[in-house]
């Protein structure tokens, strides 16, 4: 195994808001065609919480804040640019979206689905990026895999 912590899909860290936030986005993202990896390690190393690759090959990260709080100590998100074509905050119904920066997109959501209410400008990737990007998300994806089918490894 090359490095175990990508493996991890929900590593306890979420708070249950945070949890039905992505669930919803998930699945709103797959009925649009996108194929989404949550708790996603970046090369940075920093921790996407979903990304999304649909069948062009578009890569969207969707950032979940589950409250005021969990926004203001974020710092980390506009290094997310660098890994998308476009980047989105999820929030729950209850979070003010007027408290999120404008070049971001938005999604509400809960447990059950999602919607886009605010869709950024893209920012289309290099295609060296794109493509180590989406090698990234394989690899991953299929070591994650993996780990269902033999705990052993």
């Amino acid at each position: 195994m090359e490095n175990d912590d990508e493996l991890v899909i929900h590593d306890g860290r979420q708070s249950p808001t945070a949890a039905s936030v992505q669930r919803g986005v998930c699945r709103m993202l797959y009925n649009a065609g996108h194929v989404s990896i949550p708790e996603f390690k970046l090369a940075s190393g920093r921790r996407a919480d979903v990304l999304s690759i649909d069948k062009k090959g578009n890569i969207w990260i969707v950032e979940i804040k589950s409250s005021l709080a969990d926004y203001q100590v974020d710092q980390k998100w506009p290094e997310y640019w660098d890994y998308c074509d476009q980047l989105f905050f999820a929030r729950p119904v209850d979070l003010d979206e007027t408290i999120f920066p404008l070049e971001a997109g938005l999604i509400v959501a809960d447990s059950y689905g999602a919607e886009i209410t605010r869709t950024p400008p893209a920012q289309k990737l290099s295609p060296a990026r794109r493509k180590a990007i989406t090698l990234l998300v394989a690899r991953t994806a299929a070591l994650r895999l993996q780990r269902v089918y033999d705990k052993g490894v």
